[in-house]
């Protein structure tokens, strides 16, 4: 006599958050609510710029990548310098660590901050936002972060003000970076959505649009405007 079938639960997909410079992990809050409401197990990286520099914090979320990729499959969202750290820290796990499914930037600079650049010299600045600051403004640091092989999705706010009052010209972008700032050749997608940078994590549109494209496996760079 055999007992019952045990039923097979599946294992979810594990979703790993990392929050701008000066932000928390509370500024998605209702991003993650919604993607917990899709099944999907939620987690939050916190890091404090004015006390750690970039690589503490790099090494301290590789440590974090390696723990949820033992777990099973996972998808990265970065917001601002969120997005910076993830593509550091993928290009720093040791050998054999599973990969992420998929990596989303959120107004996420591949190129340094043409806004970092004008102020990194000023004190205040360099207090608050410190070494992660300045790696904002080096082209140099910036270019040595390089791309990553995770299948990638950009998305990207263009509700900025442009014209004379802009530090970015008539050129789009979402009040702290340009379209051009945060293009990323390499990635699968782009996606243009009416939404300032700050509320990108908070916002209804960017959460549909993650949502929309979550586990999405064909190839091919696009762009859609909302």
């Amino acid at each position: 006599m055999t007992g019952p079938a045990t039923r097979q639960v599946p294992r979810q997909t594990q979703v790993l958050f990392v929050h701008g410079m000066g932000r928390t992990p509370l500024s998605a809050f209702p991003l993650l609510s919604r993607l917990r409401e899709h099944g999907l197990q939620t987690y939050s990286f916190h890091y404090f710029v004015a006390l750690e520099n970039f690589a503490t914090i790099q090494a301290r979320l590789v440590k974090q990548l390696c723990a949820i990729a033992a777990k099973g499959e996972y998808v990265l969202i970065g917001h601002s310098l969120g997005g910076v750290l993830l593509r550091a820290a993928l290009n720093a796990l040791p050998a054999g660590t599973r990969q992420p499914d998929q990596l989303f930037l959120l107004g996420s600079p591949i190129t340094a901050s043409r806004i970092a650049g004008r102020i990194r010299d000023l004190l205040p600045f360099q207090i608050i936002s410190g070494d992660c600051g300045q790696l904002l403004s080096s082209p140099e640091r910036m270019s040595a972060i390089g791309s990553v092989s995770t299948p990638t999705i950009a998305i990207v706010g263009n509700k900025g003000i442009k014209g004379k009052y802009s530090p970015f010209g008539d050129e789009d972008n979402d009040g702290v970076v340009s379209i051009s700032e945060a293009y990323a050749a390499w990635a699968e997608q782009e996606i243009l959505l009416p939404v300032m940078h700050t509320l990108m994590p908070s916002s209804r549109l960017v959460s549909e649009a993650l949502i929309k494209n979550l586990r999405r496996t064909d190839k091919g760079a696009q762009r859609q405007e909302a």
